[in-house]
């Protein structure tokens, strides 16, 4: 009898480790996941750019920390994040609706959320402790940072003739035999919130900047959307380089064994904040803190840097290599000027695409 007991004990046991593994099970779409149980009162809303593969064992970490959590997670692109978040205080400025933690690697459009009014307030012993570069007004925080570099097939391009700057670049697509023409891929910038960053900071800091254009344009470069669109294209065989592109993404897919090579310009190397805030529309603003203070901390640090290739904000600056990360701050808000803006774009439009197309 005592060990019919203990049996039906057991079978209590692993029922119920059954059903609390059901409840916290992770639910993983191309485009979102949600971690934590389906019945719980305390649910956090994190809209991010990062990829949900990338960024999925980051959050599983956090979710083991906190079971008792719903975590909400929707992948949106840089420029949606920026809009929706305008958009929601343009139809009810009152209502506490929307995500509760935003993260995009578009600093540039997180800092004008900011400085339009849109973000709140945050400080804790995490934030205080981030250099002065990644932390603009207690409102929005570098959570890690990511070169910006070129990439290309290493089937598709000879290692002698693979350039190491921009200038060698431009030779590359001057080159007689074109080894370049219909095989160079770059940012859409009319549509991608990081490519457009990536390539004013190019026009801030390279003279040369309107000729790489230019080059690009007579070689018929073709556009992507985002690093992801742009790997898929270089995997495929479909293009043969492609500038710049971030390395978190670049390295997760070599490491899976894609035949790709990263380039770290010499010149200079572009290296952009993932960055987060706290809208102040959040309905939960204490748990997207709670998640921010996570990833600020020496054990989030790590989870980042080993589970999404992003480097910890402390070893963010590579003296030797003349790497160092774009500050948050009001410098990031030139571009977005909408005169300059429209000036850019015009000008980008007439380099890269033929007459009457919008994209290519």
């Amino acid at each position: 009898m005592a060990s019919a007991r203990a049996w039906a004990s057991r079978l209590l046991g692993v029922a119920a480790l059954m059903m609390a593994a059901a409840t916290h099970a992770a639910e993983v779409s191309r485009d979102g996941l949600t971690l934590g149980p389906a019945d719980s009162k305390q649910v956090l809303i994190l809209h991010a750019s990062n990829s949900v593969q990338v960024f999925k064992g980051v959050l599983e970490d956090f979710s083991q920390l906190n079971p008792g959590i719903r975590l909400e997670y929707t992948e949106l692109s840089t420029q949606q994040l920026y809009q929706d978040t305008v958009d929601r205080k343009r139809v009810d400025p009152q209502a506490r609706r929307g995500p509760d933690l935003i993260i995009s690697s578009a600093m540039d459009l997180q800092t004008k959320l900011v400085n339009d009014g849109y973000a709140q307030v945050h400080v804790s012993p995490q934030t205080r402790a981030l250099p002065a570069w990644a932390n603009w007004r207690d409102e929005v925080f570098s959570i890690g940072t990511d070169p910006i570099v070129m990439v290309y097939n290493t089937d598709k391009l000879d290692a002698t003739r693979v350039p190491h700057t921009r200038r060698e670049l431009l030779s590359l697509l001057q080159a007689p035999d074109l080894p370049l023409a219909g095989s160079i891929s770059t940012y859409d910038v009319q549509g991608s919130g990081i490519g457009y960053l990536a390539a004013t900071q190019d026009t801030r800091l390279d003279s040369m900047a309107g000729a790489l254009l230019a080059a690009f344009g007579r070689n018929g470069v073709t556009t992507h959307e985002s690093t992801e669109d742009a790997l898929d294209k270089l995997e495929r065989g479909e293009v043969t380089l492609a500038y710049n592109l971030l390395e978190s993404y670049t390295r997760h897919r070599i490491d899976q064994g894609a035949r790709l090579a990263i380039i770290y310009p010499q010149d200079y190397t572009l290296m952009l904040s993932r960055s987060a805030i706290l809208p102040k529309q959040a309905p939960r603003g204490d748990l997207g803190a709670l998640l921010l203070d996570y990833l600020l901390s020496p054990r989030g640090q790590d989870m980042l840097a080993r589970q999404s290739g992003m480097r910890p904000v402390n070893a963010s600056v590579i003296a030797e290599a003349g790497v160092r990360p774009m500050a948050l701050g009001v410098g990031l808000l030139v571009y977005l000027d909408a005169l300059k803006k429209r000036h850019f774009l015009d000008l980008w439009r007439a380099a890269i695409l033929p007459p009457g197309e919008e994209s290519r």
